[in-house]
């Protein structure tokens, strides 16, 4: 008996240009190494016993992933929306922003507020969807920001706000 949970709610339908290109260049890459993939399949479909072929599960096993991340991109991809202009108004959190914060300890941080697809922590992306980026959003800096975590809650205060591509820009 499994244990009913209620649907995940949607992710925002927003991405960055670069972000929608990576997703693009993602799914041609697995078309091309699928080619590869069937092939070895074959072969080892070919070799008899399928039941002890490590190698035929293997690629059974890689090819499924392969369709599964192949057929999520096809779903999702018509249904994201290209945001790839800054807003007229570029001194507040929107998508897209670089923005700069510093905690109560004076540590600055910086995080750029991108789609649910292209989150990247160790780059400084963090999903428009996230708790941080909803508190961010609509800000400007010099705003205090307030954010309810696990630990208690944490202030912030915003030092810069930008819509370079990159930081340094």
């Amino acid at each position: 008996m499994s244990r009913w949970r209620p649907p995940s709610p949607k992710s925002s339908p927003y991405i960055t240009r670069e972000g929608y290109v990576r997703l693009e260049q993602e799914i041609k890459e697995l078309w091309r190494r699928r080619i590869g993939v069937v092939q070895a399949l074959s072969a080892a479909a070919a070799e008899g016993d399928r039941s002890e072929n490590a190698e035929y599960i293997y690629r059974k096993k890689q090819l499924r992933e392969m369709d599964q991340r192949i057929g999520y991109l096809q779903k999702r991809m018509p249904k994201l929306r290209v945001i790839s202009n800054p807003p007229p108004d570029q001194r507040h959190v929107f998508f897209g922003a670089w923005v700069t914060v510093e905690d109560e300890s004076g540590q600055e941080l910086c995080y750029r507020i991108v789609g649910t697809d292209e989150l990247d922590p160790t780059k400084g992306h963090i999903s428009v969807d996230s708790p941080m980026a909803c508190a961010l959003l609509k800000h400007a800096p010099d705003d205090e920001v307030r954010l309810l975590t696990p630990e208690g809650e944490v202030c912030f205060f915003i030092t810069e706000v930008h819509y370079a591509e990159e930081i340094g820009k």
